[in-house]
């Protein structure tokens, strides 16, 4: 059962400046993980980058879903222009 972030109607992260470190931090977690696909792809088996691939794809989707589209709906002014 996914768990998602919300105290009744509103998103949990309210507060604008942590709101704004939490989405940093999501973009670079991204980044770092995109990175990570480079080089288990160069260095690993083709079996061994699909299963990681796979794993890695349900990490950005949870951070997208779970943590990123709530903070954005709480705080648009926060989307950065690459996820518009």
């Amino acid at each position: 059962m996914r768990r998602r972030w919300k105290l009744k109607e509103k998103y949990v992260i309210r507060e604008k400046e942590a709101a704004s470190q939490v989405s940093a931090l999501m973009l670079e977690f991204g980044a770092k993980l995109d990175k990570s696909l480079e080089l288990v792809q160069e260095r690993c088996s083709n079996e061994e980058f699909e299963a990681y691939r796979n794993v890695v794809g349900i990490l950005l989707t949870e951070m997208l879903t779970g943590v990123m589209n709530p903070l954005y709906a709480q705080h648009p002014d926060l989307k950065p222009k690459e996820l518009l």
